[in-house]
């Protein structure tokens, strides 16, 4: 096995280490997400990946936000909890994709 197809990574295996980091990392504000980004970053193998990877998670967690709101029968309700979490979400993101951005690059 060269060490060409040892490095290559995915964007599969750089979501988990971003949502699993972000998930241990949430309480860190602005670091957390940097540390996560920049790892997951790196495991994708690449900018494009990386980007991807960042972005998919906060589509999950915030879609995830909704329909749970939404599934306790009070369909409006989940409606402003998932867009309230979505925002909070989205101002994770940008810390995130920057520091993917710059782990997929050093990939």
């Amino acid at each position: 096995m060269s060490t060409a197809n040892a490095q290559q990574g995915s964007v599969l295996s750089g979501t988990l280490w971003m949502l699993g980091l972000a998930i241990l990392l949430f309480w860190i504000p602005v670091v957390g997400p940097l540390i996560a980004g920049f790892v997951g970053g790196r495991k994708s193998g690449g900018v494009g990946s990386a980007i991807i990877s960042s972005i998919i998670p906060a589509a999950l967690a915030s879609g995830l936000f909704l329909l749970v709101g939404a599934a306790f029968g009070v369909p409006i309700i989940g409606a402003i909890v998932g867009a309230g979490f979505f925002i909070v979400i989205l101002v994770e993101l940008v810390p995130m994709t920057l520091a993917a951005i710059v782990g997929g690059a050093t990939a």
